[in-house]
């Protein structure tokens, strides 16, 4: 009897932990969106994005985005799964914006939306965001 208490209690941790590393995207916070990831904008501009928390805003992150040798600064946030960015190339002016949601079954890996550049003509292209 006590071995069969142990084995429930095991599994029941076990699927707690399970739970836990693998987020769904409605439990998605800022601290899981921390570290590198790679980026495919619109099919063929590829990037990495480095994320850390933001010293000024709790439950926001801040980083750098580098694509074809050149770097700029990113803030964001991620609330009930739904993914915003903002990057600046100069650091003070917003250059472009990032829109997604985390992917259903991706356990908080995988990332895809719309990135818009600078303007309200600038095309809206796909993006896919993915851990490294």
């Amino acid at each position: 009897m006590k071995a069969a208490l142990l084995l429930i209690a095991c599994c029941a941790l076990a699927a707690g932990t399970a739970s836990a590393a693998c987020p769904q995207p409605v439990d998605m916070r800022h601290d899981h969106m921390l570290g590198m990831w790679e980026a495919r904008i619109g099919g063929g501009n590829d990037a990495t994005l480095h994320l850390q928390r933001h010293p000024e805003y709790p439950g926001s992150f801040t980083g750098t985005v580098e694509r074809k040798g050149q770097r700029a600064r990113v803030a964001g946030d991620i609330i009930k799964g739904e993914f915003t960015l903002e990057e600046s190339v100069d650091g003070v002016k917003i250059s472009a914006h990032w829109i997604g949601d985390v992917v259903d079954g991706s356990c908080g890996r995988e990332v895809r939306g719309t990135w818009q550049g600078e303007g309200d003509q600038a095309p809206i292209v796909p993006f896919v965001l993915r851990r490294r």
